[in-house]
């Protein structure tokens, strides 16, 4: 099986992201980097293919020169699939740009800036018949993977009420001082979109609820926190959320939270039991059932689901993080890449990105019309 020969845009030198979808690729053995349009400094582009001992005349100075360029190149040479690791802004042209020119995609999140254009992308992806990976990372460990598998089976019953949070603290150095935080790009609407907090890390709570339990939010009732006036985006908030058959639930996120890492929680009450998982401690599901002690689920065993079970790499008591992880959306999207047949959930799709960015824009108006219910389409 030859390997599916890749592109970077963006992601070069001291780029940690880059570095995470770089292990992330070469895990399953799936794909091999081929070049890209690394920097937009072509000088150090050059320098970074170097060092991965890359061919530096697929190394372009930028995206136009690298679709262009690679395109003269004979079929089965020329890059087949592009992952988008740049800053918010660019993921939706660049994007475009990629599919229309036939290339799979494989993108980081927020897909796009709006619900509009992702809408857009959407379309060309049918439209151009190409594979569109979304990143949502966390949907690739195998114990989220068993979570969605469970509640899709009935072992908890009935969806209920389900709760999502994502906390971090990363911000809180420099929100405090008016001239830092003007120097942080996630804080510039032209560059990190239209939100902070929840288009950063409360969709990617949205998207674990949406991926876990199947529902679909129907609308949100959401209160954001800028904490400056002068800070034109959020930095904390809270969306109470209603789903299809009239379930509840509630998305809470914030980068202020002092001390926190990267705490994302998701809890599923059913009418025969609850899941919880946490990022920090991704190899542990929790099952929870009445009278009866708390099961603690592990990847590796056979009891795991087929989507959990081909999600793990390891024999049992192995831990696996965070590339393992991204890696499996990698594998997933390699099999559709190849159009072989794979399970569903093995990889976001742009469905999810619009979904997310959807999201993202009711929660902002819900704020802005006075913390008022609004309504998602789907």
């Amino acid at each position: 099986m030859s390997k599916i020969r890749l592109g970077m845009i963006g992601g070069g030198l001291s780029s940690f992201i880059g570095i995470v979808h770089r292990i992330a690729a070469y895990t399953g053995e799936e794909y091999t980097l081929v070049g890209g349009a690394f920097d937009t400094d072509f000088g150090r582009a050059q320098k970074f293919a170097r060092q991965l001992e890359l061919d530096t005349s697929r190394t372009y100075p930028d995206i136009d020169t690298f679709i262009s360029k690679e395109l003269s190149l004979p079929s089965d040479q020329r890059i087949q699939a592009v992952v988008v690791v740049t800053p918010n802004f660019l993921h939706y042209p660049m994007a475009k740009q990629l599919i229309q020119a036939g290339f799979h995609v494989i993108c980081e999140k927020p897909v796009t800036n709006t619900a509009a254009e992702a809408i857009e992308l959407e379309e060309l992806v049918a439209k151009h018949n190409v594979v569109f990976a979304l990143t949502h990372t966390y949907t690739g460990y195998p114990m989220v993977r068993q979570m969605k598998s469970m509640i899709a089976d009935g072992v908890i019953g009935s969806i209920q009420k389900v709760d999502a949070q994502y906390y971090q603290g990363w911000i809180n150095p420099v929100i405090h001082d008016a001239d830092k935080r003007k120097e942080v790009w996630r804080l510039d609407p032209e560059k990190a979109g239209q939100s902070c907090c929840m288009g950063d890390i409360g969709v990617h709570a949205f998207n674990m609820i949406e991926y876990t339990t199947g529902l679909k939010t129907t609308k949100v009732l959401s209160d954001l926190n800028t904490l400056y006036e002068d800070n034109p985006l959020d930095i904390d908030g809270t969306a109470l959320l209603r789903f299809e058959n009239d379930v509840r639930g509630i998305v809470r996120a914030s980068q202020i939270a002092t001390a926190e890492e990267n705490n994302l929680q998701i809890s599923v009450y059913g009418t025969k039991g609850s899941l919880k998982w946490e990022q920090e401690n991704p190899n542990y599901l929790y099952f929870l059932q009445e009278d009866q002690p708390v099961q603690m689920l592990k990847p590796g065993h056979t009891y795991a689901s087929e989507l959990a079970r081909t999600s793990t790499k390891m024999a049992p008591g192995h831990p696996e993080g965070i590339f393992d992880s991204m890696g499996n959306i990698y594998s997933g999207a390699a099999k559709a890449i190849r159009g072989e047949s794979y399970i569903d959930g093995a990889f976001p799709t742009i469905r999810d990105g619009v979904r997310g960015m959807k999201f993202i824009e009711a929660v902002i108006a819900s704020d802005k019309n006075g913390n008022s219910w609004t309504e998602i389409e789907d």
